[in-house]
């Protein structure tokens, strides 16, 4: 191999390795995870119970996400005109190449029925389009594109401070999206309370496909955007839940025993 053709080949191989690391660290900021005894998180124990903030994973521990406000407006955000959304496209495992992106103006400004059919049965949400138009625009996106079926929901936690099960990576990994990301909406004095539905995050700006469901009230900083809320089915995530956790992480979370599997996600008719 000629000296040139040698030097290119390195350097599309460096380049490969540091896209690979970035995925990689992406993909451990998205996971949401709570963890006990960090110095960098404030965690209050009493009544047998602990309280924790949300962080990333040990590579991100050192700092914890940041409350998203409008005096520090994300770039999707900052991008986005008034009554429109943006739509950052981004690299991220398990992207379909011609997916695309939401339409920039929101189809829902109100109210928006939804239904996630499970192989433990069906959870009924209703999504905010008025508080969270952007988030309740890329949900009924993804559905109606058929994205989450299939694919099954793949974390679990049942601390205490934290009662949720998370869905929506295509990979079931944690390190999965739908290939474009958006800013943060309706977090200012968010409440993860027993049946909240919100968008799971590596951070401001970062909202892809993956969600989470609120089973029991949890102890959240509120850096995650809420859209809306559980109205049927708590009593699956519940049972879910006692089922435990297989192969818990180090922050106690993991995939759940009673295996959770989206067949498919319905929005009802205008």
């Amino acid at each position: 191999m000629a000296g040139k053709d040698r030097k290119k080949q390195l350097a599309r191989q460096r380049y490969e390795r540091q896209e690979q690391a970035r995925l990689a660290r992406e993909a451990r900021a998205r996971r949401v995870k709570i963890i006990g005894s960090v110095a960098a998180v404030a965690v209050i124990a009493g009544g047998g119970g602990a309280v924790a903030a949300i962080v990333g994973d040990k590579d991100d521990k050192k700092e914890s996400p940041k409350a998203d406000t409008a005096a520090s407006a994300t770039p999707s955000q900052a991008a986005a005109k008034p009554g429109e959304c943006a739509y950052a496209k981004a690299q991220e495992a398990g992207a379909p190449k011609d997916l695309g992106t939401p339409p920039v103006k929101p189809a829902y400004a109100g109210t928006v029925k939804a239904t996630i059919k499970t192989s433990q049965g069906d959870i009924g949400l209703e999504l905010d389009g008025k508080k969270a138009p952007c988030a309740t625009n890329s949900f009924a996106f993804l559905a109606k594109k058929d994205f989450w079926n299939k694919t099954f929901c793949h974390r679990l936690s049942t601390s205490e401070g934290l009662k949720m099960l998370q869905c929506g990576d295509p990979t079931g990994t944690g390190s999965g999206g739908p290939g474009y990301q958006f800013g943060n909406e309706n977090t200012d004095g968010a409440k993860y309370t027993k049946g909240t539905l919100a968008m799971a995050n590596a951070g401001p700006g970062t909202n892809g496909s993956q969600f989470f469901l609120v089973y029991g009230d949890s102890q959240l900083t509120p850096d995650y955007t809420v859209f809306g809320k559980i109205t049927s089915g708590i009593d699956i995530l519940e049972d879910v839940a006692k089922g435990g956790v297989a192969k818990a992480g180090q922050d106690g979370t993991g995939e759940p025993k009673k295996k959770v599997t989206i067949q498919d996600v319905a929005i009802a008719k205008k």
